[in-house]
């Protein structure tokens, strides 16, 4: 017998051992499901087998083909050991430490490896140097990476992204500013990733590319996507108003994630209106546009039954006559509102009408945001606030504890009004809130005018306090002496804060 069919033997005997042991064990292995690829291993054996019954009958004057089939019963038995370790290592191994299978494209490469060892072992054994025949192969080997520079760096750059793992099949992605084409990866192989678009078009991404540029992953690290649509609506209703009705029109719009909650942003002042920005995330990013459309519809819907114009980009010229009459009426009708406000206030009953007409002309009008904080606490004043409409809450301490609330009709601010005191709480809008203001320079005026008010007026605000003043537990004859005395004190704060002259 030749040297190398010795070799070969001894070689053969041993692997057919280790290879039956193998095929043994995968069942034991692997899961039901993943049974069917013990079929290539097993046929890989049986050829084996094959070629070793068809050898046992060659007749001994056909040596060169029995040296062929030597040389394939080596191949495909170290073909079968090699795959059977490769299903034996990433299944019991690997999948069961990671939890899930290797990328395509690292599955792939390892086999491409495992099955070029496997076919180096059969020279080997046949007697051919594998070193000789990669000496001999260097020059072609250069010629060929040459030529095939980009797909090879397509391959390598594949294997970065499928190892990095930046996105998977099913995500949806964009490479580019042009939304047409961000799209669903639906395949990732050596050389490209396939998307496909929303309008249904297939495109073949070069990894080489998408390793080169900045890629979004709309899909990661949550499925649900902010989307954002914009809405002008007219300066002459207030933001409060716009937000509350745009939320309002997300109400059942299907598709929408409730958490995150939408959100509405006032993004700009234009001559067409006011700027505003409704954002929300939607569940399926594919189905992004039937919900952007179904958002639009209900806004313009929610907003012309709140009588919210949207103005249209256009310039509209409108001509009033105004006449001497006309201002002087609706001045007079300001005033008349004011001065229905100043009337609830009790330290104010005392004036006269003509007074209370004064103070109503001088009174201005504010409107402020909810949240937003009116006076605060420690900060000098010298106004007083009647609430038209709305409501605001009453805090004080660093922490800002709130201790009351109060709406429309009541007012707060008198102590700064009359004596000039620092604030005693923080007050802020609970929400939309418009107040009535009334300052020191209103007053002045009048209290020059009419100097024995002031005096009627400490009493009312004594009065006033004592009333408050949840800790009080004397008896009335001692209440009424101690409001005495708190009415000459304030009477007396009052005469120094106006510069008001006599006893």
């Amino acid at each position: 017998m030749p040297p190398w069919a010795e070799h070969i033997t001894m070689v053969g005997s041993v692997g057919l051992v280790v290879a039956a042991l193998l095929l043994l064990s995968l069942p034991f292995v692997l899961q039901k499901d993943e049974r069917a690829r013990i079929r290539l291993p097993f046929a890989l054996f049986l050829v084996h087998l094959g070629l070793v019954a068809v050898r046992s009958v060659v007749p001994a004057e056909m040596r060169e083909t029995d040296r062929l089939i030597v040389v394939l019963e080596v191949f495909f038995l170290f073909g079968t050991i090699t795959r059977s370790a490769y299903l034996l290592l990433l299944h019991a191994l690997v999948v069961r430490t990671l939890g899930q299978e290797p990328p395509k494209i690292v599955r792939d490469l390892l086999q491409a490896l495992l099955w070029t060892g496997v076919l180096l072992l059969t020279l080997n054994a046949a007697g051919v140097s594998p070193t000789s025949i990669l000496t001999t192969s260097a020059l072609l080997t250069a010629v060929i990476g040459l030529s095939l520079q980009d797909t090879l760096g397509n391959l390598f750059a594949g294997l970065a992204l499928q190892l990095q793992a930046p996105f998977r099949v099913g995500d949806w992605i964009a490479f580019d500013d042009d939304e047409r084409h961000w799209g669903r990866v639906v395949e990732m192989n050596w050389r490209a990733v396939k998307v496909v678009t929303l309008e249904q078009v297939e495109m073949v991404v070069p990894n080489g590319a998408l390793a080169k540029t900045a890629l979004t992953n709309f899909t990661a690290p949550s499925p649900a996507a902010r989307r954002r649509v914009t809405v002008f609506a007219a300066p002459e209703r207030s933001p409060e108003e716009v937000t509350t009705a745009l939320l309002e029109a997300l109400g059942d719009v299907e598709g929408i994630a409730r958490r995150p909650a939408p959100d509405v942003l006032l993004r700009a002042f234009h001559e067409r209106g006011i700027e505003y920005e409704l954002r929300y995330f939607v569940e399926v990013f594919g189905s992004r546009e039937e919900v952007d459309a179904a958002v639009r519809a209900r806004v313009w819907y929610t907003l012309q039954r709140a009588g919210i114009e949207v103005p249209a980009p256009r310039r509209t010229v409108t001509l009033h006559e105004v006449t001497e009459a006309t201002r002087e009426h609706d001045a007079e009708h300001a005033v008349e509102f004011r001065e229905s406000a100043l009337h609830g206030i009790d330290f104010l009953a005392h004036l006269p009408d003509a007074a209370l007409h004064s103070l109503a002309e001088s009174a201005e009008t504010r409107l402020f945001a909810p949240g937003e904080r009116i006076v605060r606490e420690g900060d000098a004043g010298e106004e007083l606030f009647v609430i038209r409409r709305g409501e605001v809450c009453i805090e004080i301490g660093p922490r800002h504890r709130e201790v009351a609330r109060v709406g429309p009709g009541q007012f707060f601010g008198e102590m700064s009004l009359m004596t000039g005191e620092e604030r005693r709480a923080t007050v802020r809008a609970a929400r939309e809130t418009e107040l009535l203001a009334l300052d020191r320079t209103c007053l002045q005026p009048v209290l020059e005018s009419q100097p024995e008010l002031a005096q009627k007026i400490s009493e009312v605000l004594a009065e006033r306090r004592r009333n408050l003043d949840e800790s009080a537990v004397m008896d009335a004859a001692m209440s009424y002496a101690d409001q005495s005395r708190d009415s000459l004190l304030i009477l007396d704060r009052i005469k120094k804060f106006f510069s008001l002259g006599g006893d």
